[in-house]
């Protein structure tokens, strides 16, 4: 069975304690959500499981294979994409990309999808430095589902998105998540989580306070998230 498992993962830093003992698990085609205020904790355990950062204790496998004992194994099925761009700005949209698809030896045919997708054919030789910020998320969506992951990360990916490429990202995701991708991102858009998601974690200050249940009733799981945000 295709499963993202993570077991009591934390983060320490110093005597600061980022996140506290964590678990999650997905399947094949499934979507968990990370919701929450900002000093959550998302963004941390994103990275742990991206192996971007190390975790203070706990265990993270795909697919029975631990990062800890099989890393390369484990970082070759994982895409990414960070809440910041932090990039090669004096590259071309087409550069960038096939950059990052020559580090994940992916075939010219497949850029070239991803930048239709992602609907940057026409800046294909712009260069990065003067995307807009919804063109970058985008870019950098687009690098992070090239070599179609079995596990996709994705840290605040709508942010400086319009409203219509909100709409386009919401059905890649269920598109991906048909193709069987296991999902896992952060949003502080909660009508995108309840859209997209299998189920929502809502975190506050280092901890999962709350585990929600999708039940496909967009506007009900939307009310939740809404309280649990104003509390």
């Amino acid at each position: 069975m295709t499963e993202l498992k993570v077991v009591s993962v934390s983060k320490v830093y110093k005597k600061k304690t980022a996140l506290y003992p964590c678990s999650l698990q997905a399947t094949k085609g499934k979507c968990v959500v990370l919701c929450g205020g900002n000093g959550a904790g998302k963004s941390t355990l994103l990275k742990i499981i991206a192996g971007i950062l190390f975790p203070s204790s706990g265990t993270i496998s795909i697919n029975g294979l631990e990062m800890n004992s099989s890393r390369e194994t484990y970082l070759a099925q994982i895409g990414f994409m960070p809440d910041d761009f932090n990039a090669q700005e004096m590259m071309t949209v087409e550069e960038f990309l096939h950059f990052y698809g020559s580090l994940r030896r992916v075939g010219k045919d497949r850029i070239s999808e991803v930048m239709d997708l992602i609907g940057l054919v026409d800046k294909k030789r712009e260069l990065v430095k003067s995307l807009s910020k919804g063109m970058r998320q985008r870019l950098l969506f687009g690098q992070s589902i090239l070599a179609n992951p079995t596990v996709l990360l994705l840290d605040e990916p709508t942010n400086g998105l319009d409203p219509y490429w909100v709409n386009q990202f919401v059905e890649i995701l269920n598109q991906l998540k048909k193709s069987g991708t296991i999902i896992v991102f952060s949003t502080h858009m909660m009508d995108v989580a309840a859209e997209v998601s299998d189920v929502i974690l809502f975190m506050k200050q280092g901890n999962i306070i709350q585990t929600i249940t999708n039940k496909n009733n967009i506007e009900e799981t939307t009310m939740k998230l809404m309280k649990l945000h104003r509390q």
